[in-house]
């Protein structure tokens, strides 16, 4: 049985401090998905290293069509390159998740030749009827190991298998963030044997993006907080995999002003809804910066080239989570 250990390896290097930003095409690029789109770049091009742009489109029923253009598009006009990736192409291509799937089976079979992976038909109302504890993650309840004993073999299935991870009991995992500092997780105990294809075949997130992070040589994965709770899984997967994962930097989750979770489609949220109003990019720029503290309120118009110069990433720090001004008639 593979073993995971307490602690991180370092990553360093300008070649592993390749930052990438991974949007899904699920709609319009929004305030949120700038924001991080924006810091990824921006830590990226502070180190002088390559950035990365990949889409992570293999949840199929949600992807809209047409909206990966849309979004490319849309960073284009916020005055963001990338050095690999849609449109650019690069070493590491394909950069869109679907066309990857190989990948993905690959390793798969590689942590079941080792015994780290096992088939599982068991509903979400099943595995909610047994578990011992909640997880407060996205995914329901810890999983209570039902159906390990089956491995990998064949049997009469109640409904098509997915495959999960056999999660070692010694997972104890400390994330070393840049913005958040220490996260540690027990990843049996919170979160147990975890989902890496789902029964319908779709390749679960957990997997694809440490698969992908890996290929491509990611160093540094900047993202919203909410995901904080992801990097020790993908820590774990990623060192079964055999592989060095990436650093972390988890910066402030953008809420609207009454702190709730920003609706994609509500005015004024998506990116296109303020390019069509005739604001500026440099304006928008400047107000996601002043937004997460990168510098000072009342900044009109600054382009992300320019925000390179005053860029201090340790005015993020610790931060969870900032809040839009209220609307102006409000």
């Amino acid at each position: 049985m593979a073993h995971a250990t307490s602690q991180p390896e370092a990553v360093s290097g300008t070649e592993r401090a390749r930052g990438r930003f991974a949007p899904s095409p699920t709609g319009d690029l929004h305030l949120g998905s700038a924001a991080a789109g924006l810091v990824a770049w921006l830590l990226a091009r502070s180190a002088g290293a390559s950035f990365v742009l990949r889409v992570e489109d293999l949840d199929t029923p949600r992807v809209v069509q047409g909206t990966v253009q849309r979004q490319l598009d849309d960073l284009r006009w916020l005055g963001l390159d990338w050095d690999e990736g849609p449109a650019v192409g690069g070493p590491n291509a394909p950069y869109v998740q679907s066309e990857r799937c190989n990948l993905y089976a690959e390793a798969i079979a590689s942590l079941a030749r080792r015994d780290l992976v096992y088939l599982c038909d068991c509903s979400r109302a099943e595995v909610a009827r047994v578990a011992s504890a909640p997880h407060a993650g996205e995914e329901g309840p810890r999983y209570p190991g039902l159906c390990r004993e089956h491995g990998m073999r064949e049997r009469a299935w109640k409904r098509p298998p997915a495959v999960r991870l056999r999660v070692p009991d010694d997972a104890v995992i400390t994330v070393r963030d840049r913005f958040q500092g220490d996260f540690t997780q027990d990843v049996a105990r919170s979160v147990g044997d975890f989902v890496l294809r789902r029964g319908d075949g779709v390749y679960a997130y957990q997997l694809a993006v440490v698969v992908d992070d890996l290929a491509m040589r990611i160093g540094e994965v900047a993202r919203a907080v909410d995901l904080l709770d992801s990097a020790p899984r993908q820590v774990l997967l990623a060192r079964l995999l055999g592989g060095t994962q990436p650093t972390f930097a988890h910066l402030p989750l953008i809420l609207a002003h009454d702190g709730a979770r920003l609706a994609k489609r509500a005015r004024g949220v998506p990116i296109r809804d303020r390019r069509d109003a005739g604001q500026r990019p440099e304006s928008l720029v400047a107000e996601l910066a002043c937004l997460l503290g990168l510098v000072d309120a009342g900044a009109s118009e600054v382009a992300p080239r320019a925000l390179l110069d005053v860029f201090d990433p340790s005015r993020l720090d610790g931060r969870r989570e900032v809040r839009l001004p209220p609307p102006r008639n409000a």
